[in-house]
C-alpha cells in the first residue's frame, strides 16, 4: 500500500511538516514523487517510519537515527529487539516511579510512614535507568560491566545531601566550563579549575580514578554526539575544549 504526506502522518501520529523535514535532512525520503508533485511513501518506508520513530521515543536525536539506519549491517530485527528491551526499562522506571508517589501520597495522608530514603529511592532509580538507556551500552563496552554495575549502586546509595552537593557541584562545573571556553584557552587558570571540579564531580560516580579513564572520557565526549551535543549546550566547543583542556590537567 502507497500514502501520500497527509495519509502517513495521520496513520502514524506526526504532522506533515515532520515528515517534509524528514525527507529534507535525508532522513526518510519518499518512494516516489507523483507527476503532480505529491511525496509518495510505500511499505519500506513506512517501516523505516516506524523505526524512526522508535528511537524517537527513547530519546535518540535525529542526526544519531539517520547515523543507525544507514548502516550497511542494520538489523531490523535486533533493532526491534533492542527497542523493546528499552521500552521495557521505561516501564520499570515509570512502575517504581507510580509506587514512590503512591507511598508518597499515603504518607501526606498518614496512612504510612515514609522514610527519607524511601522518598529519594525512586529518583535515583530513575536517574540510574535513564543513564543506562542513553549511554548503557557505550559506557559498558569502554570501562566494563562490573565497572559500571558499581558506578550505578555508587548513585543509588547516595543521599540527599550528597545528591545535593553533586547538583551544586554540577552548576558550579557547567558555569566555570562556560567562562572558560569563553576565554579560549584550555591552559588557563579557569580551565584548570573546569577540569579539576569535572574531576571531583566524576568521583561521585566512579569508585576509583584515573587520569587515563579520564583523559579517555573526554575524548569520548568529543566522538559521541550525544555527549557533544550536551557539551555544546555549555557553550559552543566546550566537548573539544573539554577534552583538551583535560590532557593538560592530567599532565
Amino acid at each position: 500500500m502507497e500514502y501520500t504526506v497527509n495519509k502517513l502522518a495521520k496513520l502514524a501520529g506526526v504532522s506533515s511538516r515532520t515528515l517534509r523535514y524528514y525527507d529534507e535532512i535525508g532522513l526518510l525520503t519518499p518512494k516516489r514523487i507523483s507527476s503532480n508533485g505529491y511525496r509518495i511513501y510505500g511499505q519500506k518506508e513506512v517501516d523505516r517510519l516506524q523505526q524512526i520513530l522508535f528511537y524517537r521515543e527513547l530519546g535518540v536525536n535525529l542526526d544519531e537515527i539517520k547515523r543507525i539506519l544507514s548502516e550497511k549491517n542494520f538489523d531490523g530485527l535486533s533493532a526491534l529487539q533492542d527497542h523493546l528491551r528499552g521500552l521495557l526499562e521505561r516501564k520499570q522506571q515509570l512502575e517504581l516511579l507510580i509506587e514512590n508517589v503512591e507511598k508518597t501520597i499515603k504518607a501526606m495522608k498518614g496512612e504510612i510512614i515514609m522514610t527519607d530514603k524511601e522518598k529519594f529511592q525512586g529518583f535515583l532509580k530513575n536517574m540510574v535507568d535513564d543513564n543506562e538507556r542513553q549511554f548503557g551500552k557505550e559506557i559498558r563496552e569502554k570501562y566494563g560491566k562490573d565497572a559500571v554495575n558499581r558506578s550505578n549502586a555508587k548513585v543509588l546509595g547516595m543521599t540527599q545531601e550528597q545528591y545535593a552537593a553533586l547538583d551544586k557541584l554540577t552548576k558550579e562545573l557547567n558555569e566555570t566550563l562556560k567562562k572558560a571556553v569563553e576565554q579560549g584557552d584550555p591552559g588557563s587558570p579557569s580551565a584548570q579549575k573546569a577540569c579539576e571540579l569535572h574531576k571531583e564531580w566524576l568521583c561521585y560516580f566512579w569508585d576509583n580514578y584515573s587520569k587515563e579513564a579520564h583523559i579517555g572520557l573526554t575524548q569520548m565526549y568529543v566522538n559521541d554526539p550525544r555527549f557533544t551535543e550536551y557539551y555544546e549546550k555549555i557553550a559552543p566547543g566546550c566537548a573539544v575544549f573539554l577534552r583538551d583542556a583535560v590532557a593538560i590537567f592530567c599532565k
